[in-house]
C-alpha cells in the first residue's frame, strides 16, 4: 500500500491525506502511517499544513511501458521479458529462482533491493529509486570458454550505453567494473549453472549508480571511492532512459556475442582498460602479486607481467587495486 501512495505522490504536486485516503480506499492516520513508511526507506516526504503531502523532489519511478518504448524496434524483439519491482531481495537471485520457467532476454528492474550482491559476496548499496539495478538472463550454447568473456563483453555494453547518454571517459576494471575518473561508477555480478546438454544459464546482474548522491546519507553506503551519472553531469538523469539504453546494449552484444563471439569486443574492452601497462597489486587467495597490468587474453583472463614472467589471473580468484 506504501507504494501505492509513492505511485500518486510521484505525479508531483501536493496531495491531501483525505484525498489519498479516498483514493486508496484507507483512513487519514493509515495514509500517515504509510508516509512514514516511505520515509523509512529513503524517500524524502513532507506536509504543509492545508496542502498535504508532497515528494521533496521530483521522483521518477521505473515506468515498463515508457522503457520498452525506448527500445529500437530490432533489438526489443530479443526481449523476452521484463519485470519492474518496487522491492525485491536480488533481481539476480529472482531471475535465477525462475530459470526453468523463463526464456532468453527476460529481464528484471527493481527500484531497491533488499540483499543486494556485488562479488564475492559482498553487499551492494541499493537505496531506492536512485540507481539502477538490473538483471538479465540468457540461455546460450557454448563453450566455458567462451562463457568466461561474458563479464567483458558486458562491460563493454554498459561502456556503449553510457556514450549514448553523454558519459564520457568511463573506463573498464578488469574482471567486472566501470570507473570514472578512478571512482567506481557500475558494477557487473554473472551467475551462471550449466547443463549437461551443453547449454548454459546466465543471469548478468548490472548495478549502476545513477542518482545515487541525490540519496540521504550517500555518503555511508558505499565503503570505496564511487561516482554517479548526476554528479558526472551535472543533473539528475531519467533513470528509465538510462535503463532502455543500457538493455539495448546488453541486448545487441549478446546477440554479437553469439554470433561472432568475443574477438572485436575483447579488442575494444582493450581500448578502455583502466589499467592498461600500470604496476598494480593483485590481492589473491594465496597473497599479493605485483606486476604490470598487461590487459587480457583472448579466454578474458588478467595478464600480468611479474618478476616470474607472464602471468593469468581469472575471476574469482583476484581484486585488483593501482599500486600507491
Amino acid at each position: 500500500m506504501k507504494y501505492q501512495v509513492l505511485n500518486i505522490l510521484a505525479q508531483g504536486g501536493f496531495h491531501s491525506g483525505q484525498a489519498l485516503g479516498k483514493q486508496l480506499g484507507i483512513s487519514r492516520s493509515a495514509v500517515w502511517k504509510h508516509i512514514k513508511g516511505l520515509q523509512a526507506i529513503g524517500i524524502d516526504c513532507y506536509s504543509v499544513t492545508g496542502k498535504g503531502y508532497r515528494l521533496a523532489e521530483g521522483t521518477e519511478l521505473l515506468a515498463r511501458d515508457e522503457i520498452l518504448a525506448a527500445l529500437d524496434a530490432e533489438v526489443s524483439q530479443l526481449l523476452t521479458s521484463l519485470e519492474c519491482h518496487h522491492e525485491i531481495d536480488s533481481t539476480n537471485a529472482h531471475l535465477l529462482s525462475r530459470i526453468a520457467e523463463l526464456e532468453s532476454g527476460s529481464a528484471c528492474l527493481a527500484e531497491m533491493q533488499l540483499k543486494g550482491r556485488g562479488r564475492r559476496g559482498r553487499a551492494w548499496a541499493s537505496p531506492f529509486a536512485r540507481n539502477i539495478y538490473l538483471s538479465l538472463y540468457w540461455r546460450f550454447q557454448a563453450d566455458p570458454a567462451r562463457i568466461a568473456t561474458l563479464s567483458l563483453v558486458t562491460g563493454v555494453a554498459i561502456k556503449r550505453a553510457l556514450r549514448d547518454l553523454g558519459i564520457d571517459r568511463a573506463q573498464l576494471k578488469w574482471p567486472n567494473d566501470l570507473l570514472w575518473d578512478g571512482r567506481k561508477l557500475a558494477g557487473i555480478l554473472l551467475e551462471m549453472s550449466g547443463e549437461a546438454s551443453g547449454h548454459y544459464h546466465v543471469v548478468i546482474g548490472v548495478g549502476l549508480n545513477v542518482n545515487m548522491s541525490l540519496a540521504a546519507d550517500a555518503s555511508k553506503l558505499v565503503d570505496q571511492p564511487w561516482v554517479d551519472l548526476a554528479s558526472i553531469a551535472g543533473r539528475p538523469l531519467s533513470r528509465n532512459q538510462v535503463a532502455a539504453r543500457l538493455l539495448h546494449h546488453l541486448l545487441d552484444a549478446i546477440r554479437y556475442f553469439e554470433q561472432h563471439g568475443s574477438g572485436e569486443l575483447l579488442n575494444e574492452w582493450r581500448s578502455y582498460d583502466a589499467y592498461a601497462d600500470q604496476a598494480v597489486v593483485l590481492h589473491t587467495a594465496n597473497g599479493e602479486v605485483h606486476g604490470i597490468a598487461r590487459g587480457v587474453d583472448d579466454g578474458g583472463a588478467l595478464l600480468l607481467d611479474t618478476s616470474s614472467g607472464l602471468q593469468r589471473f581469472y575471476s574469482g580468484e583476484v581484486s585488483m587495486r593501482p599500486l600507491s
